[in-house]
């Protein structure tokens, strides 16, 4: 099954979740493991997302600044 593309506040409520789940009690180390490798994945693509806003207002503040 192919994954549509999550908005980042889709990313943002998974990585909550994701932290959530490491604040309990009971972790089973291989869970935890791949839980984790996930949660940088998670924040790595907010990251690029952010960035990618960043950029266009970026441009923005710059097309019209020269107008």
């Amino acid at each position: 099954m192919i994954k549509k593309e999550q908005s980042l506040k889709e990313l943002m409520v998974e990585l909550e979740e994701l932290t959530a789940w490491f604040e309990g009690v009971d972790l089973d180390l291989e869970v935890s493991l791949g839980k984790y490798e996930r949660a940088l994945a998670v924040a790595e693509l907010c990251r690029k997302k952010l960035e990618a806003v960043d950029n266009k207002v970026i441009t923005l503040k710059n097309k019209y600044r020269n107008e």
